[in-house]
């Protein structure tokens, strides 16, 4: 359901294979897709066409034609002050978590209905379960703690026919909890993933805010209104930054061991690694893995541990795929 884009550059470096964002955008394709991005795009110094990544409204619409151009969403939309997040390093997790269901083996990734996923922290943007289930066909559910997020995220899903059978947004009433009340007895999942908040306090989220648009170059016009765009509390961080809160997502995966193949996690500092293999070593999980992906310089990986032994894993497999 995907729609090919033609290299209009060298391709970039370090993206999945299958990420059909490896390319410089072409904003001709983009602006033919969705006419309202024309007014955003100009040609910078290096006479390429471009926009202002400085202004927040530039990067909503930017994104918002990359989700109709590729994804054929025709309606995508998030509140002033919510996270806007970067599509190409979206789609590298989804692409990677499909290796992973494939047992890193093409031919053998699984699509369709019956693999379910959980997003938690699906955050008002809804972009992870949208590209999951436009590329591979999978159902999702995507949680949250913030109710104007889950609005937002579920209009998103109400507001495009392709979406509204296949992906359910719920509200998470309970900040100690990550999958109690939202996974119900009965229920199983293949995968679960999250993009944890990287932050420990909202001092540093604020400062690494402001190192995030001087590197940008940020354009004064839009210094206030792009320190106020890059995410709410629960999305940027959280007491005890990502360490904290995915040990949390660890210790609690346990409640429910056997209904889900894969945890996963995104994480960011490489050195919170060892932490997080020593606590996955005490829930005695039974297999754990990290795959680096990155984009550019940032460097990242996604963490995935199941307790299920390989005997269990087949079972599971032949039993829902």
């Amino acid at each position: 359901m995907t729609s090919k884009i033609k290299a209009v550059k060298a391709e970039k470096q370090n993206l999945h294979p299958r990420n059909p964002h490896r390319f410089r955008y072409d904003f001709k394709a983009l602006i033919h897709s969705c006419p309202e991005l024309s007014p955003f795009v100009f040609i910078n110094d290096y006479q390429n066409e471009s926009i202002d990544f400085a202004n927040p409204r530039a990067v909503k619409m930017l994104n918002k034609a990359i989700l109709k151009h590729f994804y054929n969403i025709q309606y995508w939309d998030i509140p002033d002050g919510y996270l806007c997040p970067p599509i190409p390093g979206r789609a590298d997790y989804i692409h990677y978590l499909a290796d992973l269901l494939g047992n890193n083996k093409k031919e053998l990734i699984p699509s369709g209905k019956n693999i379910s996923g959980l997003d938690i922290g699906v955050g008002a943007n809804c972009v992870y379960p949208i590209i999951g289930h436009q590329v591979y066909g999978w159902d999702f559910v995507g949680s949250d703690v913030d109710p104007k997020a889950v609005k937002s995220a579920q209009l998103i899903v109400d507001s495009n026919p392709l979406l509204t059978s296949f992906i359910e947004c719920r509200l998470q009433t309970s900040a100690a909890d990550i999958f109690k009340n939202i996974v119900q007895p009965d229920e199983k999942f293949d995968f679960t993933m999250c993009n944890p908040p990287f932050h420990g306090s909202l001092a540093e989220a604020k400062a690494g805010s402001q190192r995030k648009w001087q590197n940008l170059g940020l354009r004064n016009s839009h210094q206030k209104e792009a320190l106020n765009f890059g995410g709410q509390h629960a999305e940027l961080w959280y007491h005890g930054g990502e360490q904290a809160f995915i040990t949390k997502m660890i210790e609690q995966s346990v409640q429910i061991s056997q209904q889900c193949l894969w945890f996963t996690s995104l994480v960011s500092k490489k050195t919170t690694l060892p932490t997080l293999y020593q606590i996955l070593k005490k829930v005695k999980a039974v297999d754990v893995k990290t795959i680096e992906m990155s984009q550019g310089q940032k460097v990242s990986r996604i963490l995935a541990w199941t307790f299920l032994n390989t005997d269990q894993q087949k079972q599971w497999k032949q039993e829902r795929w």
